[in-house]
C-alpha cells in the first residue's frame, strides 16, 4: 500500500502520513500533484491511504474507496451521553470501568459505543485482522474530529490492534476482560447501503469458530456477546444460550459466564 497526501495537505499531515508508512511498513510517496493512476503505474501498487487536512481515505483503484467516519456510532454515542439506552450495551451489561475486547473491530463503530459506555475508567481493545482496514481505522480514530469532545476522547481511548481474534484470545489469561464481543460479517448482508458495501470488500469474511467462542468464554469475566441477524442459525451453532432481541433486524447472543464456569 502507498501512503500519500492531498496536494494541499499541511506539513503536520504530511509528517503524520510519513510516520504511518514507517510504523506499518508501507511506502510513503510525496504527491507532487500526481494522480493515483500515475502513482500506480510508477510503483506497481493500486492500494492507497490518502491523508487530507480533514480526513483519511483508503482507495483501491477500480475496486473501492472508503473515508473513515464513525457514522451511526456517532449518533448512538450521543444518545448514551444524553442518558438514552443502547441495545448492545443493554445486552452486554457494559458499565463504567469495564474492560471490553471487541474481536471484530471493522470500522470500530461498536468499539466506540463501548468506549463511551465504559468511560475513561474502563478499557476497550479492538482487534482487526485485515491490514488495509486496520490502518485506515487506526488513523481515523486518531484524526477524526467531531463536534462532541466526549466522543473524540472515546475514539482516542480505543486500543486498536492488528490481530486475528482466534490467536489473540489463545494468548490471553483467564478472566482478563469483562466482556468479549463479536460482530462477524453477516453471511447475508443486512444492508446494501453505499456507506457499508465498500467495507465488505476489505473485511474478513470468515465465520466464527466454536473454538474461538470457547476461548472467549475462558477470557471473559462477565459475558460473551455476539451480534447477528435476528433469526440467524449462528446463535445455536456457536452455543449462545440467550438471545436478546432488538427493534431492528438484529439480535445479540449472550453467554453469561457465571452460568458456564466449569468447577474443576
Amino acid at each position: 500500500m502507498i501512503v500519500t497526501t492531498g496536494d494541499f495537505s499541511s506539513p503536520h499531515i504530511k509528517e503524520r502520513a510519513r510516520h504511518t508508512a514507517d510504523a506499518f511498513g508501507y511506502v510513503f510517496v510525496e504527491r507532487c500533484k500526481q494522480s493515483l493512476s500515475r502513482l500506480t503505474r510508477k510503483y506497481g501498487d493500486d492500494e492507497f491511504l490518502v491523508y487530507t487536512n480533514d480526513s483519511v481515505r483508503y482507495t483501491q483503484l477500480g475496486v473501492t474507496e472508503l473515508t473513515y467516519h464513525p457514522s451511526m456510532a456517532f449518533v448512538r454515542a450521543k444518545r448514551i451521553l444524553a442518558g438514552e439506552s443502547d441495545s448492545m450495551i443493554r445486552a452486554s451489561g457494559a458499565t463504567c470501568g469495564d474492560e471490553v475486547l471487541d474481536c471484530t473491530a471493522g470500522f470500530a463503530a461498536d468499539a466506540l459505543v463501548f468506549s463511551i459506555a465504559v468511560g475513561a475508567a474502563g478499557r476497550v481493545v479492538a482487534l482487526e485482522s485485515e491490514p488495509s482496514l486496520f490502518t485506515l481505522v487506526h488513523e481515523g480514530l486518531q484524526l477524526y474530529e467531531s463536534d462532541v469532545v466526549e466522543v473524540n476522547e472515546a475514539m482516542r481511548r480505543i486500543e486498536l490492534q492488528r490481530a486475528d481474534h482466534s490467536q489473540k484470545l489463545k494468548s490471553m489469561p483467564d478472566r482478563s476482560m469483562d466482556i468479549v464481543y463479536f460482530d462477524p460479517m453477516f453471511r447475508e448482508p443486512v444492508t446494501h447501503s453505499s456507506a457499508f458495501n465498500p467495507m465488505r470488500t476489505m473485511a474478513n469474511h470468515e465465520a466464527l469458530s466454536r473454538q474461538a467462542i470457547a476461548e472467549a468464554m475462558r477470557v471473559a469475566r462477565k459475558r460473551v456477546v455476539m451480534k447477528e441477524l435476528r433469526n440467524s442459525s449462528e446463535f445455536a451453532r456457536l452455543g449462545f444460550n440467550r438471545v436478546v432481541q432488538t427493534g431492528s433486524k438484529l439480535a445479540y447472543g449472550v453467554i453469561d459466564i457465571a452460568d458456564n464456569i466449569i468447577v474443576k
